[in-house]
């Protein structure tokens, strides 16, 4: 069973991970869809839906490891 803190530490990992390509996609991806922003607000974007992920991704890991040592 995973600690709580090794859970956060994966999940922000991952979450650091998925902040530097979900910025870069941004930058690439929005324009297609006649979407011009700033960097800053491109950013501010992905860090609001990073703060949201990462707190998805820590319950749902605190929940299966729940589940999974119920068994």
């Amino acid at each position: 069973m995973q600690s709580k803190t090794h859970s956060l530490l994966e999940a922000i990992s991952n979450i650091i991970i998925g902040l530097i390509i979900n910025i870069t996609f941004q930058a690439i991806v929005f324009p297609w869809f006649g979407i011009h922003i700033p960097l800053h607000d491109n950013i501010m974007i992905a860090l609001i839906f990073t703060v949201v992920s990462l707190c998805r991704q820590y319950i749902l890991r605190r929940c299966w490891n729940q589940f999974t040592s119920n068994k």
